[in-house]
């Protein structure tokens, strides 16, 4: 087969494609390998719920080894899902300016040889999924249904950015159940997350409004139509109080509401930029989510390597009482009140019988006293 000396329209790097062997171009195009963006937003998600789970534990050397792990898992997997998914839309994709030219819809690449690839990127997907430990295995089979899925939710919802979002960010809970466990503050970053996607993917899909509608696409961005960059922004508010929420639960204090804050205000540039310059910069907007996502793992890990330094007060704190009676009662300005029997001789005073009073009512029993010799 000869390969063609073209790319696809939203090929990102056609120099790059250009450079490999003519057998391959079809292929890393069916991966979407000149489109790192995807492999980023895949990966980042393992990274944020590896580095969120270490909030309480610090990090260890061995996650730079998971983190290798997981660029290869999301490398292989999100190749595998982008193969799949142009394997189910190849009808749709050759009705549509920009995916025209995909190696599907044009014949670059036979059905039989798209499914051989598939099966491939899926064995580089076992191998690290062997790696994993136990509950992180069971964790990661979970997101199997999500990922066979999504091809078909544009058919029958108008909302398969949430679904992406359900699918692309499954690497959190993997991240956290290898660093511990999924717990409450995972599960709520990983909505968080879900948000973060649908607001970045709905701008993503404003490229393709016009041609979806012809051909009875269904999105988040035909749904919002001219509301779309407000719809967005609000998803990415969300995102940004479910990161604040979880990593507060978690114990990231300072910096995790630091993060939180980066994230909103790179959020907010995004949409600034798209209703300053309008949808022809949609592209370049949804790419700049590499850098959001970026800022909340650097946060997070951040956030895992400085501990929370114990907070200040001008109060004291509990104290803690032995069992028991105490032989003294410690009063303000340094005073102390003797509980236990008086010294023969020394006469009760006004203060010491008032004082003697006010604890017998508040419960605490006096150990009996010899009497003193002046008491009648």
């Amino acid at each position: 087969m000869t390969a063609p000396q073209f790319s696809p329209a939203d090929s990102a790097l056609p120099g790059w494609l250009s450079s490999l062997p003519p057998g391959m171009r079809p292929y890393a195009m069916l991966a979407r390998w000149d489109r790192p963006v995807g492999i980023w937003l895949l990966y980042l998600p393992c990274l944020i719920g590896l580095a969120f789970e270490r909030i309480e534990t610090g990090v260890y050397l061995t996650d730079f080894l998971w983190a290798v792990l997981f660029l290869i898992g999301a490398t292989a997997m999100r190749g595998a899902g982008c193969t799949w998914n142009d394997i189910t839309d190849r009808d749709f994709d050759a009705q549509v300016e920009r995916t025209a030219l995909r190696p599907l819809p044009a014949g670059l690449v036979t059905l039989r040889e798209a499914h051989i690839f598939l099966g491939a990127q899926l064995m580089v997907g076992f191998l690290v999924w062997l790696c994993l430990p136990g509950d992180a295995k069971i964790v990661a089979l979970l997101s199997i249904p999500l990922v066979a899925a999504y091809p078909f939710m544009k058919r029958v919802t108008w909302w398969p950015q949430a679904w992406l979002g359900a699918t692309f960010n499954w690497g959190a809970l993997v991240g956290a159940a290898v660093a511990g466990s999924v717990g409450f503050p995972a599960i709520l970053l990983y909505v968080g997350l879900a948000c973060w996607t649908v607001a970045y993917d709905t701008i993503y899909a404003l490229q393709d409004r016009e041609d979806d509608a012809l051909i009875g696409v269904k999105s988040t961005a035909r749904l919002f139509g001219k509301h779309a960059a407000l719809y967005s922004f609000g998803f990415f508010i969300i995102a940004a109080a479910l990161i604040a929420a979880a990593s507060g639960i978690q114990g990231a204090g300072r910096m995790g509401a630091v993060t939180s804050l980066a994230f909103l205000g790179h959020a907010t540039s995004q949409i600034s930029r798209l209703k300053r310059r309008g949808e022809g910069v949609a592209l370049a907007v949804f790419k700049s989510n590499v850098w959001t996502g970026a800022l909340v793992a650097l946060g997070l890990t951040l956030a895992a390597m400085t501990p929370e330094p114990a907070p200040r007060t001008l109060f004291s704190g509990p104290e803690i009482v032995p069992d028991g009676n105490p032989d003294k009662v410690t009063l303000p300005f340094g005073l102390e009140l003797q509980t236990g029997p008086r010294e023969p001789g020394l006469p009760e005073t006004w203060l010491a019988s008032e004082i003697r009073r006010t604890l017998e009512r508040d419960g605490y029993v006096f150990p009996d006293a010899p009497e003193s010799p002046d008491e009648p």
